[in-house]
């Protein structure tokens, strides 16, 4: 084989440039910008961020203060219906356990009632994913390449709908409140819908079209550990069955702590109600399907109230306090070792 020599370019051949092109970016001639850091900046920068980030941290932790809550733990309290719970062959049989409290003052304005869970571990990486979007969109779709499994479909080859662990393990307890004033019960109004974020309701959940959701879920069979089939949801209001049921909606977005809260219902500020919860007697009603004994779980109901920074977590406030905190100190640490170092620079001089 005989070796291929490259020829110099003849004359009057043109052949290409290596250089770059005669430009301001490529050839790096852009004008630029460069901080000169002085002390004077530095320091006035550390002061301002620690004296933001204070004043927000302190206004947040004040606000999150002002918060009126009042949690109810029922674990114990309705261990009758957890027993008859944790045999699963009592599935269809219905339980119900009482709570009293009673409210020393009045809760005024927009009173949220959310049910609690503890040492139910939601970010487990399977339970996670364990889910099909495409399905909760209403598309016709073969769950069983899916990540659903083992809930994609029973023995019979009936497929589940919804599939996978999250809905099947979807809270299921039902709370009435009821206001005890003289002699008489009176149930305290509650919304059951517009819980739920607004692009969940309307974006990531969608009901498979047809002329009736019965013949849309046609075919399929509810989960496991169901009570209803998915249509059959909300009994009252049709508009909130099916997969954007706002119930449905609250639970497939998983926590990832092990503790947690999610809204469940908002009361209605209607005739003795229309200012928030009067002060006095109330009973919680409470039919128990959603066994936790197994896991050594706990739940809770809490009715809350809500601020212009949210709810009653702490967390942001405190974030900022330390923030804050951090960079103050950081101003202070770099002036001591700027006059130390000045002491030392004029002694030498000297």
């Amino acid at each position: 084989m005989k070796n291929k020599t490259s020829l110099p370019p003849q004359e009057g051949e043109a052949h290409p440039s290596r250089c770059p092109d005669n430009s301001a970016f490529k050839q790096q001639k852009l004008p630029a910008w460069k901080p000169q850091l002085t002390i004077e900046s530095v320091l006035s920068s550390f002061f301002l961020i620690g004296g933001f980030c204070l004043s927000v941290g302190v206004c947040l932790i004040l606000s999150a203060n002002s918060v009126r809550e009042i949690q109810i733990d029922y674990s114990d309290k309705c261990s009758d219906c957890s027993k008859l719970r944790e045999n699963s062959s009592n599935w269809n049989k219905e339980c119900h356990c009482s709570v009293n409290f009673m409210l020393k003052e009045d809760i005024l304005g927009d009173v949220f009632m959310y049910y609690g869970l503890q040492n139910f571990y939601q970010n487990h990486r399977r339970y996670v994913i364990s889910r099909s979007d495409a399905q909760l969109l209403g598309r016709n779709v073969n769950i069983q390449k899916s990540y659903c499994a083992p809930f994609t479909t029973y023995r019979n080859g009936t497929p589940m709908a919804p599939c996978g662990a999250i809905a099947n393990s979807m809270f299921n307890d039902t709370i009435d409140l009821f206001y005890n004033l003289n002699s008489s019960v009176i149930q305290v109004p509650l919304l059951k819908t517009g819980n739920s974020w607004w692009t969940d309701k309307n974006v990531k959940f969608r009901n498979p079209k047809s002329y009736n959701l019965s013949s849309a879920f046609a075919g399929t069979a509810r989960p496991p550990y169901w009570q209803k089939p998915v249509y059959l949801l909300d009994e009252e209001d049709e508009r909130n069955n099916g997969y954007v049921n706002d119930d449905f909606i609250i639970w497939m977005r998983v926590s990832a702590f092990a503790t947690f809260r999610n809204l469940y219902r908002r009361v209605r500020r209607i005739r003795q109600f229309a200012d928030g919860l009067p002060a006095g007697n109330y009973t919680f009603r409470i039919s128990y399907n959603f066994p936790v004994t197994k896991f050594k779980g706990r739940k809770h109901v809490i009715l809350s109230t809500v601020v212009w920074s949210g709810g009653s977590n702490p967390f942001l406030g405190i974030a900022y306090v330390v923030t804050g905190t951090a960079a103050t100190l950081t101003g202070f640490v770099i002036t001591a070792i700027h006059l130390k170092l000045r002491k030392k620079k004029t002694y030498f001089q000297k």
